[in-house]
């Protein structure tokens, strides 16, 4: 225990240095001395404000049978002096301290107990929420006048306080998911002016989040989430009850009734608050016992499981197998399942509802005392971790000096006594939670007698193959693939030797490979599937949840060996990311790839959960994001689901989905440094806008493009950015783009998100990050090239300000529709095709380039490009509204340029080059073919090159 002592001699001296120690008794200094040892947060907190430790000693807070009274009284009183929001922010904080240092003190010397803890620490977050509330909504009707509804009654604000705040457990540092509502629509009155019911108690709500979550000199009260809200953070900020009423009726999804089976209503007490509580009753609890709900509720496990293997949790006793959210998922899948009929279980705290489980008979006593001791010490080890340091955490410590603090309080004589009795406990609870929820995946059925030998026994390959030899049926695979495989399986086994594997790792390798070399056996070339399979194995081989995925799903088993078969890329994919493994265990879902138009609300689902302000986090997420996403492309696009068109379709709409969100993101940032320039100040407008070039602006993205961009302003930007570190707008811009770049470039566990190429911008790489829209203009019809002209048919606003998009759009109409030299023009883009495939062709003799030989898909880009400069003067509406290919050589049919056979064989050519291209993409070969194939292909091309540039 030298560690303790040493942190608590430590954070002494620097309160000897600001309070007289003399001035407590023996006792008291000892006392002192425990606590410090024990937690730096009452530490760093007395120290700060050494007045405490007078309340801690001699006050009645402590000892008071009625501290919660004594608490709403004190808070009232405290805010009734407060005159400004600046002193609000102070006031709430230090409250919120002061508070927090007496229930951390009285838990962590065992003079309170859990339940008291829970009263407490929920009591004081709904003060502070309600008085907050109560003191803006005062101050706002003072300044904008009184909101009133269609009724004429006088509105006001209420919340729903979810998760373990709603259910009055609220641990001791956690953030607080809210819902604001209010129950009319209308006007104010007695203001300056009239404002509308929704944008007072949207103002209102973002006077309260500051209040609360924003961090200052004083900390920060509580982090607050309000992502859980009707339709996430694309919804309004406060809705009507109206509104929330139908939203819930028509657009509720499972998950939402499972959050709303703890929310709990604060504010005015009345009808409209009974209202709103008895609103989403029929919602959340069916009149019938909804069985269904086991099923939601084991598909949203699955999902939390998912999160735990992409993060790498280890020891999480919340989110680990048999932590607190397993409990928790038992207790809500009986309120779901009996809520309707039982009304005694539509009860808010999760220790309750257990009980009336029991008492109803719908759960044994036994299950539930064992799930109700579990939660009990499972909550106190929480709540010890959290009050060290004041910090978010459900993770074991990994330093000697948290796990001595946290065994001394729960008084355990070793870690080793305390982490084998943790053990049993999440074990015992995770063997309740699959009683109740249970596993509907098909398991695995024994392997064959002759796949267990091979795997087990220490054979060598010259043993082995003849045991694969009657295992594959196939005529077309011959001895030495055999021979192969043989020799991988010994291979496998001499690499996982050398591996770190605990027991419940090997027991499940043991149970899953003969399986796996069984199913192998069915697959055409099985050696290079197994091979592939090798790879992935290494790599999760540590990681025993993976493992136990693939040995439990048979479903998600036989999908992998599948999609590793058709495709080495989706199989590289799935070895370097292993949690897309997770993806495996729905085909109707891995195989069905998102609604185009879905994109978008998908991410921001998926983002729904990842704190705002953690920003690694949320880079690694976007990537996982987009590896998901490509999976479901990748197999739908293998399954023959979708056609060429459509993958291209999907990569680009996926692309822009996330560029979309980078923006927002990279401008939440750069506005909270800077603030906003001048020129978008009090609008919802950017000023900015991102150019899709290339293969993005031409809708046609493949599985390793990169992004070819551009970056522009609007015209007038003079002026700063109106934040406390005010600078130039054009260095917002330039810092804002800077951003971007960054949030798709960094590499993270997942990879970077895209590549992005900014060389097409005016000047190329020696040109500014971000040109104005006057300038990229002058540019383009002053001093671009050729190429760039022929670039510039390719591309299309990806994100843009609407201010700009008609301007954008005009300049790209004058600048390719202008009248040119049409010998200078064949000649600039011959010699520019003959340059690259110079530079660019990979093929040597015999071989075929599909992108950069005679015939590839360069030189129909090209004779695109070409006809489009060549004659868009004569059609401009016609020949200048698309970017992509297909519809240009359309575009041409219809203006006379070409016939409708040549139309219809250069759609056809260049559909069948980039559907191989796509093909070798899947199966990480390059894009050399022999010269043998797409004879007739390369014919149409060169046939109609020849006819436009050398007639």
């Amino acid at each position: 225990m030298s560690l303790l002592k040493a942190a608590a001699q430590k954070y002494i001296q620097q309160l000897s240095e600001r309070f007289d120690l003399s001035t407590l008794t023996e006792q008291q200094q000892g006392t002192l001395f425990d606590v410090f040892a024990l937690s730096d947060f009452i530490a760093n907190s007395l120290i700060k404000q050494p007045d405490l430790i007078s309340l801690l000693f001699e006050g009645d807070l402590l000892t008071s049978t009625d501290r919660k009274k004594q608490l709403i009284d004190e808070l009232h009183t405290v805010l009734t002096t407060t005159e400004t929001e600046p002193q609000l922010h102070q006031a709430l904080r230090l409250f919120r301290r002061k508070h927090m240092v007496v229930i951390a003190w009285r838990e962590l010397l065992n003079l309170s107990s859990l339940q008291e803890s829970f009263e407490h620490i929920s009591l004081l977050a709904d003060q502070l929420i309600l008085q907050g509330l109560d003191w803006l909504y005062e101050l706002q009707c003072k300044e904008q006048g009184t909101p009133f509804g269609e009724s004429g009654k006088q509105q006001t604000m209420f919340i729903f306080a979810m998760g373990k705040l709603g259910g009055k457990e609220l641990n001791f540092s956690s953030d607080i998911d809210l819902i604001f509502s209010y129950p009319e629509r209308g006007v104010t009155q007695g203001g300056r002016r009239v404002i509308e019911n929704s944008a007072f108690f949207t103002k209102l709500g973002q006077r309260l989040i500051a209040a609360l979550h924003q961090i200052t000199v004083d900390g920060f009260v509580y982090r607050v989430d309000m992502r859980l809200r009707p339709f996430g953070e694309s919804g309004p900020l406060v809705t009507a009850f109206s509104s929330i009423e139908d939203y819930y009726q028509t657009q509720g999804r499972e998950w939402e009734r499972y959050a709303m089976v703890k929310a709990r209503v604060l504010g005015q007490e009345g009808e409209d608050k009974e209202e709103l509580k008895n609103m989403l009753k029929p919602f959340v609890f069916r009149r019938y016992i909804d069985f269904s709900a086991i099923d939601s509720l084991r598909k949203m496990k699955a999902m939390i499981s998912a999160e735990v293997r992409r993060k790498g949790l280890k020891d999480n006793i919340k989110l680990g197998m048999g932590g607190i959210r397993e409990i928790e998922f038992v207790a809500q899948a009986f309120q779901l399942i009996h809520g309707g009929r039982n009304v005694e279980l539509q009860c808010k705290g999760l220790q309750e509802t257990l009980q009336v489980i029991a008492d109803i008979n719908v759960l044994p006593q036994e299950r539930v005392d064992c799930l109700l001791s579990s939660y009990y010490f499972l909550r106190v080890v929480e709540n010890v971790l959290q009050q060290i340091g004041d910090q978010q955490t459900q993770t074991l410590p990994d330093n000697e000096l948290d796990k001595s603090r946290l065994i001394k309080v729960i008084k355990f004589e070793d870690w080793e006594s305390f982490y084998a009795r943790l053990n049993q406990i999440m074990a015992n609870v995770h063997n309740e939670f699959n009683w109740v929820i249970g596993e509907t995946e098909e398991q695995q059925t024994e392997a064959e007698e002759t796949f267990i030998e091979m795997w087990e026994l220490q054979l060598s390959s010259e043993e082995i193959t003849p045991l694969l030899a009657e295992s594959i049926n196939s005529d077309d695979v011959n001895s030495d693939q055999i021979n192969t495989f043989a020799k991988m399986i010994v291979s496998l086994k001499a690499d996982l030797i050398r591996r770190p594997i605990g027991p419940r790792g090997q027991e499940t390798i043991d149970k899953l490979l003969p399986r796996l070399i069984s199913l192998i056996c069915d697959y055409p070339q099985p050696e290079k599937l197994f091979e592939r399979i090798h790879h992935l194995l290494l790599n999760i081989v540590s990681r025993t949840a993976y493992l136990e995925l693939l040995n439990e799903n048979e479903g998600a088993l036989k999908q992998l060996l599948t999609l590793c078969s058709e495709s080495p890329r989706v199989s590289a994919q799935l070895a370097r990311h292993p949690i897309l493994l997770d993806e495996l265990l729905d085909p109707q879902k891995l195989y069905n790839p998102t609604e185009l138009t879905r994109y978008r609300s998908e991410l921001q689902l998926f983002m729904l959960r990842i704190p705002e302000d953690d920003m690694e986090q949320q880079m690694e997420a976007l990537r996982q994001f987009k590896q998901m996403q490509f999976l479901h492309i990748a197999t739908a696009d293998i399954a023959k689901g979708i056609k060429l068109p459509q993958v291209s379709d999907h990569l680009t709409c996926l692309s822009e989905a996330i560029l979309d969100y980078v923006v927002q993101i990279a401008w939440a940032q750069i506005t909270h440094k800077f603030g906003l320039p001048s020129n978008v100040v009090g609008t919802d407008r950017k000023g900015f806008a991102v150019i899709g070039y290339g293969k993005m602006g031409g809708l046609e993205l493949g599985y390793n493009s990169d992004l070819d961009v551009v970056f522009l302003h609007e015209n007038n930007i003079s002026g700063t950015t109106n934040g406390d570190r005010s600078i130039d707008n054009q260095l917002f811009y330039f810092r804002l783009a800077q951003r971007i770049i960054h949030l798709f470039s960094t590499r993270t566990n997942s990879g970077i998100l895209y590549e992005i190429d900014m060389r097409l911008r005016p000047s190329g790489d020696s040109g500014p990050l971000v040109a104005s829209l006057a300038g990229f203009e002058r540019y383009l019809k002053e001093n671009a090239w050729t190429w760039e002209h022929q670039a510039l048919v390719r591309t299309r606003s990806v994100f843009i300000d609407s201010s700009m998009d008609q301007e954008f759009a005009q300049i790209r109409l004058q600048v390719l529709s202008q009248k040119r030299d049409i010998d200078k023009l064949r000649s600039d883009v011959s010699e520019m095709r003959l340059k690259m495939r110079n530079h660019l062709n990979r093929a040597t003799t015999g071989e075929f380039d599909l992108k950069q030989s005679v015939g590839g898909m360069v030189d129909i880009e090209f004779i695109a490009q070409y006809l489009v400069l060549a004659n868009a003067y004569k059609f401009p509406e016609l020949l200048t509204k698309w970017s992509d290919n297909l519809r240009i050589f359309t575009a041409c049919k219809e203006a006379g340029l070409l016939t409708q056979q040549q139309t219809i064989e250069l759609i056809d050519a260049y559909c069948h080059l980039r559907d191989a291209g796509h093909r070798l993409a899947l199966g990480k070969v390059t894009r050399i073919t022999t010269e043998e194939q797409f004879v007739e292909e390369r014919k149409v091309v060169t046939n109609v090159w020849e006819q436009l540039f050398n007639a």
